[in-house]
């Protein structure tokens, strides 16, 4: 059988590797092979049973595209205990936005309860893109059917002066307003956010096609100066 890293450099192009690698500034650029997203899904697809299992042994990896597939093969894990277990074995070693944003695990959003502890206790890691990774993971499956109002208190808690932190924090709130804006306005209106997360949500918010031109000229009156 021929390796997952053989496999993913016979699909490499590098290009894309140079594109990619200039989105992407917190990963080297020799560590980037340029395979495109849609051929690590279907590399993904085609990785199961002992395999799958040996890859996911394999930390660390040596390359942005090992880590994509990696996040994409985890995401699809169904047992919640050992979903945990591979989260906490991998998070440590995802250093960028790429993995953490396509790091999205299904189960989490049929067992959130479940989940949300696990959620704070990321929140409250010392590594940057861990605390990214929990708050996309709460932006992906608690501002629909699983929101409750706490939720909007967890992100403004941590640490958000390392920009891709404090990026990710911003597009939950914006995100937020544009799904449950009664609930969210609040922490702008009475600054509970770091005043960069507190512009750069209003700015996204403003970007957004599911805020109303009422609600966006509002929020442009609330930008701290």
């Amino acid at each position: 059988m021929v390796a997952v890293f053989d496999r993913l450099a016979a699909q490499a192009e590098p290009k894309y590797a140079d594109f990619q690698a200039k989105l992407i500034p917190t990963v080297p650029r020799e560590t980037v092979l340029g395979v495109r997203l849609p051929a690590l899904r279907r590399l993904a697809k085609e990785i199961g049973g002992d395999e799958a299992r040996a890859f996911l042994s394999e930390l660390p990896h040596k390359t942005l595209e090992e880590n994509l597939l990696h996040a994409i093969l985890v995401g699809r894990e169904r047992d919640f205990a050992a979903l945990i277990a591979e989260l906490d074995a991998f998070l440590p070693f995802a250093d960028n936005w790429a993995v953490t944003d396509i790091l999205r695990p299904a189960i989490f959003s049929k067992r959130p309860a479940e989940a949300l502890p696990h959620i704070e206790r990321w929140l409250g890691s010392p590594l940057p893109f861990t605390r990214r990774a929990a708050v996309g993971f709460l932006l992906a499956y608690y501002l629909d059917g699983n929101f409750a109002p706490a939720i909007l208190t967890l992100p403004a808690k941590i640490p958000q002066e390392e920009y891709y932190v404090g990026m990710e924090v911003a597009w939950f709130y914006a995100t937020a307003l544009a799904k449950r804006w009664d609930e969210t306005l609040p922490y702008l209106a009475e600054r509970r956010l770091p005043p960069w997360t507190h512009n750069k949500t209003i700015q996204k918010a403003i970007e957004s096609y599911r805020v109303t031109p009422e609600q966006k000229t509002f929020l442009k009156t609330l930008k701290i100066k």
